[in-house]
């Protein structure tokens, strides 16, 4: 607690008590405001400066972006990002900052040295959390600056996914070593992923990915399953009212290959990927603080 700011420290103190609903909602209509033509390409182009976006990894032109939100979920050029040649070999589905990493012991898994929180109130759903209980966790944080869609680590289907209504507390580093519980409390969306046979000797039979809401974040939406985006804000979280958690099992399951994209951030946030075990050992250089790009190996060679 010590390690940070007293400034921060008063500002989620503060979060704590807003409308954090509510004020993200507005942030993401903001985002979505249409900006004129004539000034689109000079205020993307400032916004990545200031962001510290590479744009030359975009595939469109600054101006063509109608809106802020839209430039958070641009798509990249072909060839930017390279999956492992191994087909078996989990990717990261973001580029991203590494958080916490490690063994999930006794069903816990590491929010920050010192903050464990339950895999099983994460995934809300015990049974599910089951498989995953002496498996394997990452913890990726997407900053602005960073690529907003997020892909799929293995190929596989999806079984069961869930919407789980929560707050929207900050993500940031200040917040992760403050916030007991901070991913269980946040809004956030899962999708449960059999891996096929080929993954399944690395990551183990099932890979979870948990999308995790936060301050500022319109929305989460859903790409393996469109038809659960809210229609009048085309996402599946940050609704307007009362909602209660709602999951879904696919029957049949949804396909889905490696690097196929998965959901979206409208603005930044977190992922938590969640594995079930294996035969494989995390890469060694995922340690908190460093980088990491969409489709970089998560398992040593």
């Amino acid at each position: 607690m010590s390690r940070v700011p007293l400034r921060w420290r008063a500002t989620l103190a503060l979060l704590r008590r807003l409308p954090q609903g509510a004020l993200s909602r507005m942030t993401g209509r903001l985002a979505e405001l249409r900006l004129p033509r004539p000034v689109r390409g000079p205020l993307i182009r400032g916004f990545a400066r200031m962001v510290g976006a590479d744009l030359s990894e975009v595939a469109e032109p600054p101006e063509s972006y109608a809106s802020v939100s839209g430039f958070f979920t641009r798509r990249l050029a072909p060839g930017t990002r390279r999956w492992p040649e191994d087909p078996a070999m989990p990717a990261s589905p973001v580029d991203a900052e590494v958080g916490a990493v490690g063994r999930i012991e006794e069903g816990r898994a590491l929010q920050a040295k010192g903050y464990p929180y339950r895999i099983d109130e994460l995934l809300g759903s015990p049974e599910r959390a089951e498989a995953f209980r002496e498996g394997r966790f990452v913890t990726l944080y997407l900053s602005p600056r960073h690529y907003h869609r997020i892909h799929t680590p293995v190929s596989g289907a999806v079984e069961w996914a869930r919407a789980q209504p929560g707050g929207l507390l900050p993500v940031n580093d200040p917040a992760v070593r403050t916030i007991p519980d901070l991913f269980v409390r946040n809004e956030r969306l899962v999708a449960d992923i059999r891996c096929e046979p080929g993954s399944a000797r690395v990551a183990g039979s099932r890979v979870a990915v948990v999308a995790v809401g936060a301050f500022n974040v319109g929305r989460i939406s859903s790409a393996f399953d469109p038809g659960w985006n809210d229609p009048s804000t085309m996402g599946v979280t940050n609704r307007r009212g009362s909602r209660s958690p709602e999951a879904r099992v696919y029957e049949p399951e949804v396909p889905m290959e490696r690097g196929e994209e998965l959901m979206a951030f409208h603005l930044g946030s977190t992922v938590v990927l969640l594995f079930a075990g294996g035969h494989g050992v995390l890469d060694p250089g995922l340690v908190p603080g460093a980088e990491i790009r969409l489709g970089q190996a998560l398992f040593g060679g």
